[in-house]
This record gives C-alpha cells, sequence and structure tokens, in this order.
C-alpha cells in the first residue's frame, strides 16, 4: 500500500499564481506586527483580561478581583495589552478605567471563540 503524502511530488510552479499573491502581500513589518498582536492572546490572563473588558469597563482594583489576582500582576498585563492598543485607558480622579481599544478588538475576540466552539 502507498503512503499518502501531504506534500506536492513534483517541482512545478504556478508563475501566474505566485506572481498574483507577491502583489498584494503586505510588507515584512506588518506580518512582524501581526505577530506581535497574536502573542498577546497567547497569555491566558491576558485572554481573560480582554473577556472581561469586552463586557464592561473595569478599573485595575475590580479585575483584580474579578480574576483573583493582584493589583500588580493586573496592571503589568494592563501594559502590555495598552502597548499593542488592545485596551485604552481613562483616569476620574484617582481611578483608572480600562475597556477594549476598539471594536476590532471585539471581533477577533469573538471570532476566537467561535473557531474553538466549532
Amino acid at each position: 500500500m502507498k503512503k499518502k503524502t501531504h506534500i506536492c511530488e513534483n517541482d512545478i510552479t504556478h508563475e501566474e499564481i505566485i506572481n498574483k499573491v507577491r502583489k498584494i502581500m503586505p510588507k515584512d513589518e506588518e506580518f512582524y506586527e501581526l505577530a506581535d498582536l497574536y502573542k498577546m492572546f497567547s497569555d491566558s490572563t491576558r485572554v481573560r483580561i480582554l473577556w472581561a473588558l469586552s463586557h464592561s469597563e473595569l478599573c485595575v482594583c475590580d479585575i483584580a478581583l474579578l480574576l483573583n489576582m493582584t493589583k500588580s500582576a493586573i496592571s503589568h498585563q494592563l501594559r502590555a495589552l495598552r502597548l499593542t492598543n488592545l485596551v485604552k485607558y481613562e483616569k476620574r480622579g484617582k481611578e483608572v478605567y480600562y475597556s477594549l481599544a476598539d471594536s476590532h478588538v471585539k471581533d477577533i475576540f469573538e471570532k476566537g471563540f467561535e473557531h474553538i466552539h466549532e
């Protein structure tokens, strides 16, 4: 019985298709930025924070209590999420409230859950 492989068994290339895709391919730095964005979703604490913020604006103290973590640990993760423009904050008096940066973040998050529930 011949074993099936999942790779091409010849060296034929399809130049027309390659050129078509090459013309629309983003620049390398865009791929690096996208990879950095997806790295933010590789940590379960950050994902839990994003999930919570997709449901309500919250302050650091609220997030810490909700996730049973220290304010310091939450602040560390929020900083990473802020630097990748996934969350934004608003200072009100002595409190700082966090929310998702925009609707795209919620869309990415919801699509991820749809995918794992398929």
